[in-house]
């Protein structure tokens, strides 16, 4: 059988994967220093590092992908995790530490995408209004442009993985001075940097460094001629946020949630919804003061007057059986692709109540258990998911066609099929940047390893 060269991509994963099966930590913590996109990638029926180091043996190889960061949800074509195939290999010693570090033990998931701070906001700083101005006109200061609420980004490749991440355009102070000056236009104070600079740094030794700030622009201004302030030549305005939005680093990523979140609220609440006049912002763009000076929303405390969240219930329904699981689609979904069922807290109501109503409001089906797994922003518009996992107390599914397409029971094996093959005719899962993929991992993984 003829043999086709290996790409460079596929040429630095053998290399990587060859390292954790020999056990050689000195040759995988030098190929992830340059490739830190390596520490997932699957080789031969879907076998990560992780797996191989745990079927050799390497605790060492092990401990050092874990402390990378390593997800130890994946599984390979037998549905094994890296937690099964230690323990398969009577590798004590690594399946009791994947046993002690695994998220799904503790019923906590790894970060998820948006949740990431990069930033620390300083809450504390934004009704300093001196402190903001300085800040502004501060030549390290990071401005980030938005127009519609989308950032400017520019595409760029991450490394050799050749991964294409979208990657955030930034400006300096006068670069965009005549644009904050503007009336209409939005800033929002978004945090400082909490990276600090090697202790090299002249500032460092003199006692003088303070970390950059961060501020994100909301301008009406010309799209195209707010393109041309960028000293790239591929920039560009995202068109479709549910999909463009997606394709951020993780660091990025939070940052754009925090951002739009907030622009979304000013564009949509720029007249006082107590008495219905203009209004101004402060407290660096995360609070809205009415203009008129006999508001009742001047008294007191009104939440009408700061950044509004939305909460969401997201939950993965189980069957009874403890073997199926309860996904439903939308008509908007791609071809093939269902999802966890979600749906609005409604006021007054707690996060369990709201689990039972909308899984019984959109699947026929009932709930008894529900327990709290993990939350994550979701900026479009500004929405908190809550992800929980539901017990059903009955599995006859009826769907409401207002609310969703179909609803159907998948086994464990299916999903685990999907996960590790990927998209196919009859099931494809969500994008693994959102909370109902991960969902889906969590109990695919927590099923395996008890």
């Amino acid at each position: 059988m003829a043999s086709f060269p290996l790409s460079a991509k596929e040429e630095i994963v053998e290399r990587f994967l060859d390292a954790a099966v020999r056990g050689d930590l000195p040759q995988l913590r030098m190929l992830l220093t340059h490739t830190p996109s390596l520490i997932n990638q699957t080789g031969y029926s879907g076998w990560t590092a992780l797996m191989l180091a745990a079927r050799n043996g390497h605790y060492n190889v092990v401990e050092a992908l874990l402390s990378h960061g390593c997800d130890k949800l994946p599984v390979n074509s037998s549905l094994q995790t890296a937690y099964d195939i230690a323990k398969f290999w009577g590798h004590s010693h690594i399946s009791n530490l994947l046993a002690q570090t695994d998220n799904s033990c503790s019923g906590v998931l790894p970060e998820l995408y948006f949740s990431r701070e990069t930033l620390d906001r300083q809450s504390d700083k934004r009704t300093d209004k001196a402190w903001l101005e300085a800040q502004q006109s501060d030549p390290n200061t990071v401005y980030l442009l938005f127009s519609n609420v989308n950032p400017m980004v520019s595409r760029c490749e991450e490394d050799k993985s050749s991964e294409v991440l979208d990657k955030l355009c930034r400006f300096r102070y006068d670069e965009v001075k005549d644009l904050i000056q503007k009336p209409k236009t939005k800033l929002i104070f978004l945090g400082v940097e909490k990276k600090k600079p090697s202790s090299s740094c002249s500032q460092v030794q003199e006692g003088s460094w303070e970390p950059p700030a961060w501020f994100a622009v909301g301008t009406d201004e010309d799209a195209t001629e707010l393109l041309k302030r960028c000293r790239e030549n591929n920039c560009f305005f995202p068109e479709s946020p549910n999909r463009n939005l997606l394709k951020f680093s993780e660091e990025e990523a939070g940052i754009v949630a925090h951002a739009r979140s907030v622009l979304v609220w000013h564009d949509r609440y720029s007249f006082c919804s107590t008495c219905g006049s203009g209004t101004s912002l402060e407290e660096g763009g995360h609070k809205r003061r009415c203009l008129n000076s006999e508001c009742r929303s001047l008294k007191g405390v009104h939440n009408t007057c700061y950044p509004r969240v939305d909460p969401v219930v997201i939950m993965l329904v189980v069957h009874p059986d403890r073997n199926q699981c309860l996904l439903g689609r939308k008509k908007s979904f791609p071809v093939g692709m269902f999802s966890c069922l979600a749906g609005f807290i409604e006021p007054g109501e707690a996060i369990e109540d709201a689990v039972r109503r909308e899984v019984e409001e959109e699947s026929g089906v009932k709930v008894g258990l529900v327990r709290y797994i993990c939350s994550q922003p979701w900026p479009m518009p500004s929405n908190l998911m809550i992800g929980c996992l539901a017990i059903a107390t009955s599995t006859n599914i009826k769907v409401d066609q207002n609310e969703i397409e179909e609803a159907r029971w998948f086994t464990r094996q299916q999903i685990a099929e999907s996960l590790h093959r990927g998209a196919n005719p009859a099931l494809m899962l969500p994008p693994s940047q959102t909370i109902a993929h991960q969902l889906i991992r969590y109990w695919i993984c927590k099923n395996a390893n008890l």
